[in-house]
């Protein structure tokens, strides 16, 4: 390809991303970028945790300085397994305790999410997670590389919930002895609130470390769950992906069963069909479907006040969709009011501090996904 050529194409594709950029309702800043990034946290003191799939968790600040954190746990990087998600303990300030999720390796090549949490300690040159600890295990572990879910949420009584994928193993999202195709909730140390909907539930009883694993279970028969929020009125939201078709927001009610696979909006990927959720009442139903799919990939409610009009608000980060998909609240319905399109495929969407919009993209072909600052365009 000769230079003119070359440069005309680099110039078309930049006017293209201007123009694309320009419809936009805010502006986009590019900050650092990132090679596979997953999921983000603010610290207190505005300095974000990054984690990238590969294992590794950086410290960045708002202008795009980077240090690395040791001590993260061993994953096993693969198709769509390896570090994942990073929380704060609520009392964080004063306890350090960082939270992360990630795909484990197991003995005879299987794998399973799992949770751990450590102190972050910043002293010397670089910092620290110590005494780190796996707080739970997703059971059992299973062949493959989908579908770990693995997002992690504290509410405000401390509680820590857990998206658990199906990975791609459809039954195990109705089995009562397997964590997988489930939402979880747990004690900040991972041990089972006693008030759990399963607690008394009797079966042929599944171990593990001594505890029944129906007693970890919030509700039921979810696919690969990859986005967790709170309303502004404490109701709590699941956003998955569906098959073929069927990308679904649920409202995550106490031992609600979701139906998959039983049912489901999508297909199955060979072109065989699934029954519709409304052909089986008795399973709940998705407050929103899409066909075609959005590919969710994060959901927050934005609480802030910087962006006019949206506080309340959902922001859900869209893979196949490459942008946010905007999505308001009416009591226990949900509707899509907005899709900005952002030319890439997002992975999450955060809200800093003073209400401003930070985004990670998913690895671009050839490139790294950046991290990106939204700020409201001033009219």
């Amino acid at each position: 390809m000769s230079r003119q050529l070359l440069a005309s194409l680099l110039g078309l594709l930049l006017t293209f991303s201007i123009s694309a950029q320009d419809k936009l309702p805010f502006k986009v800043e590019e900050i650092t970028r990132f090679d596979e990034p997953w999921s983000m946290a603010f610290l207190p003191d505005g300095r974000m945790l990054v984690t990238e799939k590969k294992g590794r968790l950086t410290i960045v600040s708002q202008q795009g300085e980077k240090s690395l954190v040791g001590g993260v746990p061993d994953v096993d990087y693969g198709g769509q397994g390896g570090l994942g998600d990073v929380a704060l303990h609520p009392d964080f300030a004063n306890n350090r305790l960082v939270y992360l999720s990630y795909a484990e390796a197991g003995v005879g090549g299987v794998r399973g999410a799992a949770v751990a949490r450590g102190t972050l300690v910043e002293e010397g040159r670089r910092a620290q997670l110590q005494n780190l600890q796996v707080i739970w295990r997703q059971y059992p572990k299973v062949l493959g590389y989908g579908h770990y879910g693995h997002r992690i949420l504290f509410d405000d009584n401390k509680h820590l919930w857990i998206s658990s994928g199906d990975r791609q193993k459809f039954t195990p999202a109705q089995d009562m002895q397997s964590s997988m195709g489930k939402i979880l909730r747990l004690h900040d140390d991972g041990s089972v609130p006693k008030d759990n909907p399963f607690v008394n539930y009797r079966q042929q009883d599944a171990f593990v470390d001594g505890e029944a694993i129906y007693d970890e279970i919030w509700s039921l028969g979810h696919r690969n769950p990859l986005g967790l929020a709170f309303d502004l009125t404490g109701k709590l939201w699941v956003i998955e992906m569906g098959p073929a078709g069927g990308d679904e927001l649920n409202l995550v009610k106490r031992a609600a069963n979701y139906g998959y696979p039983v049912v489901s909006n999508g297909k199955h990927y060979d072109g065989r069909p699934i029954p519709d959720h409304d052909t089986r009442p008795e399973f709940a139903a998705p407050a929103i479907t899409w066909t075609p799919v959005i590919s969710p990939a994060d959901l927050i409610v934005y609480r802030g006040k910087l962006f006019d009009g949206w506080r309340g608000d959902a922001l859900a980060a869209g893979l196949s969709a490459q942008g946010i998909v905007r999505i308001k609240f009416d009591g226990e319905k949900a509707k899509e009011v907005a899709r900005y399109d952002m030319g890439a495929r997002i992975r999450k969407v955060t809200e800093g501090p003073d209400g401003v919009l930070w985004v990670l993209e998913d690895e671009r072909a050839q490139s790294e996904g950046r991290l990106l600052k939204l700020m409201p365009k001033r009219r």
